[in-house]
């Protein structure tokens, strides 16, 4: 539907909402993150510059998740030979979110000295994705056993995680893409708010819409508007996410479809954990063993399933139903 003024309602978070840019055909998503990625973080207590890459990852994940039809999972994934080893993101076609990370504590607390300036910046131009080195970004969409699985690999290139998702767009899918977003504290929580701007795809039926159709002038606008959003505005609790695109884009005509609501999932259960362990030789075991018990660590969701060693052992025997 085009969106006037008076659509607008009470601010909602954790939603991926596309829209379409009448005057110039581009197509976008916004993406709003409040209890969502604080549900996210909070659990894992990284230091600062890991959870602003972390919820950037997730924040990404749910912009470029929002392109594609499809019924499984997308992951992003960035890893590297950097104090930050790997920062990884993933989203079910449920909208069903999370993330995590790994990274070296003790060459983390050397190269953050260096970018200490950079501690107050809540921007998506922040060097963070420098504490990933040298390595990959992948992108995967994995559709069970439906269809074969897709993925996209392209060199880390760029200070930011931005940088480097428009950098993978750029050198593999040549799709003009814009992205600005923000993650940081509000308070004690944790928000985060992005918009990506894309050509649309080739149309006949509208010549000057599609990657290498869309008028410069257009796209330049277009990139101006985008770049004029705040932090706080990306950040605000109290902003509703059609009210920015209208104080964005009201001059372009608006058409915006329906959110699609996202949360904080874990997938995993005691069950798969202790599928995991079944798959184990007995002998790695009863080494990870310590006084009469297996402790496995969820790196997602920082959760710990405790099997005594004994009982375990039983339940392993047991045949499968």
């Amino acid at each position: 539907m085009s969106m006037e003024p008076d659509d607008l309602s009470e601010a909602e978070d954790d939603i991926v909402q596309t829209f379409q840019l009448e005057a110039s055909g581009l197509r976008g998503r916004i993406i709003r993150l409040g209890d969502a990625i604080d549900e996210i973080l909070k659990p894992h207590d990284y230091p600062q510059p890991v959870a602003h890459l972390v919820a950037e990852t997730v924040t990404l994940t749910g912009l470029l998740s929002s392109m594609l039809r499809y019924e499984g999972i997308f992951t992003l994934q960035a890893q590297g030979d950097g104090p930050v080893k790997m920062v990884v993101a993933d989203m079910t076609s449920d909208g069903h979110i999370r993330g995590c990370a790994h990274y070296d504590e003790e060459r983390l607390e050397h190269s953050w000295k260096q970018l200490a300036a950079l501690a107050r910046t809540e921007k998506s131009q922040n060097n963070f994705a420098q504490l990933l080195g040298k390595g990959y970004m992948a992108f995967t969409v994995d559709q069970g056993n439906k269809v074969e699985r897709y993925q996209g690999i392209v060199e880390l290139k760029g200070h930011s995680m931005t940088d480097c998702v428009q950098h993978y767009f750029n050198q593999s899918e040549q799709i003009g893409t814009g992205i600005k977003m923000a993650v940081g504290r509000r308070g004690d929580s944790w928000r985060a708010g992005g918009i990506m701007l894309q050509h649309m795809p080739e149309d006949g039926s509208n010549p000057e819409a599609g990657m290498g159709n869309v008028r410069e002038d257009d796209w330049r606008r277009s990139m101006i508007l985008l770049g004029s959003c705040t932090e706080d505005e990306f950040l605000s609790s109290d902003i509703h996410a059609n009210d920015l695109l209208m104080r964005l884009f009201h001059e372009e005509g608006i058409r915006v479809y329906k959110p699609h609501e996202l949360r904080k999932s874990c997938r995993c259960s005691e069950e798969k954990v202790l599928n995991i362990l079944r798959m184990m030789p007995k002998e790695d075991r009863e080494y990870m063993a310590d006084d009469g018990r297996i402790v496995m660590h969820c790196e997602f969701c920082s959760r710990d399933y405790t099997f005594d060693a004994q009982d375990l052992e039983k339940r392993i025997t047991e045949p499968l139903s």
